[in-house]
């Protein structure tokens, strides 16, 4: 006997065969089914809800600096997710009773109003999404017309990150990163911001490649990473295209150690395919040459130039070239034939000539053999051409300085001390606007470029332009907040606008208070201040730390000696202002002997001997100083010069010839200011002369009316 349930089983199965014969999938009824499996519903609703998700994605993962790598992904998955959608579309079915397999739902009772949910999620999910879009349209609009303008192949080259166990390697990551970004500034059909522009950024906690971009004004910013162990390297970049934070390609090297050299020459290629640059045959093989094939020598190297591209900015330049020409020598003796070590060692040679720090003969000849050797190995190289025209200008030879800048133009078309070097020679020759010029196109390349800031700094200084100056000083605070230099110097501003030391006296106290041994490093703004503030016990404190460095304004040097007779002098000490200028002249002496034809020892020596009361001898001498140093050679010394020869007048009595010297001296832009007259004891035998208070008064600042 036949029991109800079997029936219905029976029932049911029967009904299944029978729904599977009628469902069977041929081409015929396949898009039916499609549409009765709410296949379509299912994929167009992902789709809407899909792109929902990534737009949504588009805007908040740059606002959470999420790695590049993560919308990849997030794409991938998303478009991954469809088809496994459409699987599960066709094989089952949303019922109130559950999710079931679609041939069980066919046999279900139907109920008589069909759910409509889908279709209201749909239309909900794309009013949202179209929201977003517009969102994201309007919110990033901004974004890309701020880096639009920048040119398609303009890249900056950060620095590389250095993940060696041994982090003394740190510095052989930023040579990789220097020899690739040097490899592509030889290009010139791209533009390629400056090394010291990009070091900034060498120890930044996270980077935020667009805004970076955006400072430096580019479209493109490579980033990379170097790891040294033992005998191997293995080097990764990536390059970016800041415009909308994509990656364009990237690669790694795992290489022998000795490889290092061909592998950032393939990247600076690769680079270069990237942004469709023209490579000339030239640029190619400058790009293919390798630098040196020892590693140690070439460690040193990197050591050097960041000992080189510092000294500008510090109160110890001697110190810092000094230690390059060490580290070079070193790396010269590893490799005789080391190209780059022979020009960054002329360079150092040379500055140390041209800053007054050692004008001598000697360093003279060392720069030349350093060229010279350079010039064997490279004849046609732009560095060599480059370091040529700097010794040249050294030796203030501007027409043979220019020329040889001519050349080096050529092989260095990204290269910012082409034109900085351009713009020095302008400003040494008086020509104000040119020199202006050519440093704004300097910092077009290298626009976080501290020293080429300082040097503008000094120009608006020089021309007493104290709020240009203020703001340039404001901008390097900026970029580099801490740095004890730029404080300094905007402490010194004070001074010379305003007549206000407080300023620079907070500075170098905080700084005394945090490290004592800074007062030897500072021993040189401490006598300036000392003087200004008529402290003799500070004035005697900051000499002694002084030891056998010098101080003073530019290529005019003082001795400690020197420093000791004029406090003495201050303070009304005749007899121990006599026995200390007595002592300074004897070595200064020494200095004028070897070199009788430099203005600016020339004039040390007339200050000593009007100190001692040798009236004849000093204006003898402060007037060879100014006839040796003309506007036309030297308009950076030379009004130095002309402001000092005034002061040896003063002292020996010359009244009138000071006053005349000194109003024209004002007359030229220089360091003469307001505030160096109103407190200075150099300029005591003046005060109370009815001309030397009107000079004094119409130089003072708006609103200083006392």
């Amino acid at each position: 006997m036949e029991t109800p349930s079997a029936g219905l089983s029976v029932t049911i199965h029967s009904n299944l065969a029978k729904s599977a014969a009628r469902r069977a999938v041929n081409p015929r009824n396949f898009f039916t089914e499609l549409k009765r499996r709410n296949v379509y519903k299912i994929a167009i609703g992902y789709g809407v809800v899909a792109w929902l998700l990534l737009q949504a994605a588009s805007i908040l993962f740059p606002t959470f600096e999420a790695p590049p790598w993560t919308m990849k992904v997030f794409v991938a998955v998303t478009a991954l997710g469809f088809p496994i959608a459409l699987i599960i579309a066709w094989a089952f079915e949303l019922t109130p009773e559950g999710l079931k397999r679609t041939e069980l739902t066919d046999e279900l009772p139907k109920k008589s109003s069909r759910n409509r949910a889908w279709i209201y999620v749909v239309v909900i999910a794309g009013a949202i999404s179209i929201g977003l879009f517009l969102l994201g349209r309007f919110t990033a609009a901004p974004k890309q017309s701020a880096s639009a303008d920048f040119p398609a192949k303009s890249i900056a080259v950060l620095p590389f990150e250095n993940f060696s166990q041994d982090k003394a390697f740190a510095f052989f990551a930023d040579g990789v990163q220097d020899e690739i970004l040097t490899d592509l500034a030889k290009i010139a059909d791209l533009k390629v911001i400056s090394r010291t522009s990009v070091m900034q950024y060498k120890n930044a906690s996270s980077r935020n490649l667009p805004e970076i971009a955006q400072a430096l004004k580019v479209a493109h910013v490579l980033e990379g990473s170097v790891q040294r162990s033992a005998n191997r390297v293995r080097v990764s970049a990536q390059l970016i295209d800041a415009r909308n934070d994509t990656h364009v390609w990237a690669d790694k090297y795992d290489r022998d150690l000795a490889d290092v050299f061909a592998i950032q020459s393939e990247i600076a290629q690769k680079i270069a395919d990237q942004l469709q640059a023209k490579i000339s045959p030239r640029e190619r093989s400058a790009i293919e040459k390798q630098p040196t094939k020892d590693l140690a020598a070439y460690d040193l190297y990197v050591r050097a130039t960041d000992a080189i591209d510092a000294a500008p900015t510090t109160q110890n330049i001697k110190e810092n070239f000094l230690e390059a020409i060490t580290l070079l020598e070193q790396a010269i003796a590893r490799d005789p034939a080391f190209f780059n070590a022979y020009c960054k060692l002329a360079q150092a040679h040379a500055q140390l000539y041209l800053f007054g720090e050692d004008h001598t003969r000697a360093r003279l000849v060392s720069a030349e053999q350093a060229i010279n050797a350079a010039l064997r190995l490279q004849p046609d190289a732009g560095e060599a051409h480059w370091a040529q025209a700097g010794l040249l200008y050294s030796k203030l030879d501007y027409d043979g300085a220019r020329a040889e800048i001519e050349i080096a133009r050529r092989s260095l078309p990204n290269d910012a001390r082409v034109f900085e070097l351009s713009g020095y020679i302008d400003r040494r020759q008086g020509r104000w606007p040119e020199s202006a010029r050519n440093l704004e196109r300097a910092l077009e390349v290298d626009p976080n470029n501290v020293s080429i800031l300082w040097q503008i700094a000094l120009s608006y200084e020089s021309l007493r332009d104290y709020a240009k100056d203020a703001a340039v000083l404001d901008r390097i605070l900026a970029l580099k907040p801490n740095d004890l230099d730029a404080r300094l110097a905007r402490g010194q501003l004070e001074v010379a606008w305003r007549a206000d030391t407080r300023p620079l006296h907070e500075v170098i106290e905080s700084s005394m208070q945090q490290d004592p041994a800074s007062g030897k490093r500072l021993a040189p703004l401490r006598i300036f201040l000392a003087s200004a503030e008529r402290d003799a016990g500070a004035a005697e404190r900051a000499l002694a730390d002084l030891g056998d460095d010098t101080y003073g304004p530019d290529a005019i040097q003082f001795s400690r000696a020197f420093g000791e007779g004029q406090l003495a002098r201050w303070k009304g000490d005749a007899a121990a202002a006599h026995a200390s200028f007595t002592t300074a002249r004897v070595a200064q002496q020494r200095i004028v002997d070897a070199q009788p034809d430099y203005g600016p020892a020339l004039c040390v020596l007339g200050l000593i001997d009007a100190g001692l009361g040798r009236q004849e001898d000093a204006l003898r001498e402060g007037r060879r100083a100014v006839e040796l140093t003309p506007l036309s050679k030297d308009s950076i010394n030379g009004p130095i010069i002309m402001g000092f020869f005034a002061v040896i007048c003063a002292w020996v009595g010359e009244k009138d010839l000071a006053i005349e010297q000194l109003t024209r001296a004002l007359q030229l832009p220089g360091r003469l200011n307001y505030g160096g007259l109103r407190l200075s004891p150099s300029w005591d035998p003046l005060r109370g002369d009815p001309r030397f208070e009107a000079i004094v008064a119409s130089l003072a600042p708006k609103e200083v009316h006392d």
